[in-house]
């Protein structure tokens, strides 16, 4: 009868762990699988992602492309087709966008006129591509421009100087 009192693992699953560096007649003696010297041998090692044994890694080989603007500053959009979940004459600003989950919180947002608009409303946003407001002047609705927030302090802490 099984029960947990004599509940065991199969025969042959479970085995000691090799003892390591014990002694010259022992399996894995002296270097204990680890060559002769070097760091790899020595206690402590771990290596690095990407490392290549000195070797110049391939993130360092392959050449660079592109450019990353520090001071781009970032918009959550929206496009038109996204507004037609709210009834006709309502007004939609970027606080019932964020109770929608259209956008997170902490940017400024920017509608964008990708899809059709079929409700008549009065939208509210820091900024509008020409697209959409032509989409919802011509549903019937209005377009407020929101003052944008304050831009964030770029990295370096200045602003870039006009040249």
């Amino acid at each position: 009868m099984v029960g947990l009192n004599n509940l065991r693992p199969p025969r042959g699953s479970r085995k000691k762990p090799l003892r390591v560096g014990r002694g010259i007649g022992a399996r894995k003696s002296k270097t204990a699988g680890r060559g002769n010297k070097g760091q790899r041998s020595r206690r402590g090692y771990s290596r690095r992602a990407g490392f290549e044994g000195g070797q110049m890694p391939l993130h360092r080989r392959l050449p660079k492309r592109g450019f990353t603007n520090i001071f781009r500053r970032e918009v959550a959009t929206v496009n038109v087709e996204a507004l037609n979940t709210f009834s006709a004459g309502e007004r939609v600003t970027p606080e019932t966008l964020r109770q929608r989950g259209l956008i997170r919180r902490g940017r400024p947002v920017k509608i964008l006129g990708d899809g059709e608009l079929k409700v008549k409303l009065t939208v509210a946003a820091h900024a509008f591509s020409a697209g959409a407001r032509e989409k919802i002047e011509k549903a019937g609705g209005q377009v407020e421009v929101l003052s944008a927030p304050p831009a964030a302090p770029s990295p370096a802490g200045e602003q870039p100087s006009a040249v």
